[in-house]
């Protein structure tokens, strides 16, 4: 009897196993046919998006009509109190509009968002978006984000350097993303979301007003940076790959002109068009940063992207598993990777720019997960490891939900143009130049200097 009651319990296993192996095949075969599925259909989104990019109108009535998919779309705000105005304007870069000079792009005020500067019937200049006179195509525009509450970075869990409330998901009273995976912070404290930014103004007047404060903290610039080799680890957005047409074209990438703008001693791309995170794309970022040189001094990675087209709940996996092949899991093993094979280096992740095509990938497929959910995981994995974040997602610049952004600086609706990657590179930079200083000023403090 005992050896019958093996046998079963034997066979059971057996089949379990074969069970388990065959509902492995089934799956990596379905996940397959999706992931070449959702790049046809990308290609195919950007295409459209590059042809409505031709015509203004055209753009602006496509994303009205899609609007109702985007992801954390805000609405205009109550009117701020005179006392917010105020402080609010007090943080507002030189030559920025003022209210009552805002512009709408439905009223008499047309803006042209190519950046020309356009004239009603009495041939009065009207708005122009290129130069001091900025507007706001999407009617916005109230409220700056300075560059304020910076990080420092000798603490034991460094936070977001890109200007938002820290997120810590430690349980210290900071940033818990278990819920709704926002990022609420269980200390009376929020970090300033996407979706909250876009209740102040569209994405475009937040890039011009953002790429100011850049500018000014360049200029103020006194990191000596002349000794710095980076390496820059990414995707077709690090490699500029949709400028592949153009003569020596990695030269309008943002690694290159981060390097002309630090004045950095070399700088190495390692951005592949089409890579992601994780193991279930292309090229991923997890099995080639082995390829980033010994001797780097920073370390950039940017991704998350292409991952962000295949998402689904279980290409996500879970904090408690962290299985190889799940995004979670690989993206974990990156981190861990990095710090141990880098020791010497400094290490800073961005989170992806936020981008149209993710939310209309996702109309035709309810299993795709949100943007937000794959920023808060590289977020909370970051704090982790004790790796800065540059939260470019949650900035509201470069973000494709609004059309003069498109039509200005990303035409395919995820790759940015020449300019585009000058304010990207610009943003880096002052990010970068931001936290050495924090870290300055710690040593100096530890130091009594």
């Amino acid at each position: 009897m005992l050896i019958a009651m093996g046998g079963i319990m034997i066979a059971a296993v057996g089949i379990d196993k074969g069970i388990q192996a065959y509902d492995n095949w089934k799956w990596d075969s379905e996940r397959l046919v999706r992931i070449e599925q959702a790049r046809a259909d990308v290609a195919n989104m950007q295409m459209t998006i590059s042809e409505l990019a031709q015509d203004q109108e055209a753009l602006e009535q496509f994303m009205e009509e899609n609007s109702a998919f985007f992801e954390e779309t805000g609405s205009q705000p109550e009117k701020l109190l005179p006392a917010e105005e105020e402080d609010i304007q007090s943080e507002v870069p030189e030559n920025m509009p003022e209210e009552n000079q805002q512009t709408d792009i439905s009223g008499n005020q047309q803006t042209d968002i190519s950046g020309n500067q356009q004239t009603d019937a009495s041939g009065n200049v009207l708005g122009d978006i290129s130069g001091n006179q900025q507007v706001d195509v999407s009617g916005n525009g109230q409220a700056d984000v300075s560059g304020n509450g910076q990080i420092d970075v000798s603490g034991n869990v460094p936070g977001d350097i890109s200007g938002n409330q820290q997120m810590d998901v430690s349980g210290n009273g900071q940033g818990d993303v278990s819920e709704n995976q926002q990022g609420e912070v269980s200390g009376n404290m929020l970090e300033t979301t996407l979706g909250e930014k876009r209740q102040i103004r569209g994405s475009y007047m937040e890039t011009q007003m953002q790429n100011e404060i850049d500018k000014k903290v360049i200029g103020e610039n006194h990191i000596d940076f002349s000794h710095l080799t980076i390496a820059c680890l990414g995707d077709s957005i690090t490699e500029a790959s949709n400028l592949s047409n153009m003569e020596s074209y990695q030269q309008y990438a943002y690694p290159e002109k981060l390097g002309e703008i630090l004045a950095a001693e070399k700088v190495t791309n390692l951005g592949i068009g089409g890579s992601s995170i994780g193991r279930y794309w292309a090229d991923p970022f997890v099995e080639r940063f082995k390829d980033i040189p010994a001797d780097t001094d920073l370390i950039i990675v940017m991704g998350g992207t292409n991952d962000g087209f295949c998402l689904s709940q279980k290409e996500l996996g879970s904090m408690e598993e962290r299985k190889a092949n799940t995004f979670i899991g690989d993206l974990d093993e990156l981190m861990r990777g990095l710090k141990e094979n880098y020791p010497q280096a400094k290490i800073v992740f961005a989170t992806p720019l936020p981008n149209v095509l993710h939310d209309m990938l996702r109309k035709e497929r309810a299993y795709l997960l949100p943007q937000s959910v794959l920023v808060n995981v590289i977020k909370e994995l970051a704090a982790e490891y004790e790796i800065p974040v540059i939260d470019l997602y949650n900035a509201n610049i470069l973000d494709t939900h609004d059309a003069a952004v498109i039509y200005n600086y990303m035409p395919d609706g995820v790759h940015c143009n020449s300019a585009g990657y000058t304010i990207l590179a610009e943003h880096f930079a002052a990010e970068l130049i931001r936290l050495y200083e924090q870290e300055q000023e710690a040593w100096e403090q530890n130091q009594g200097v």
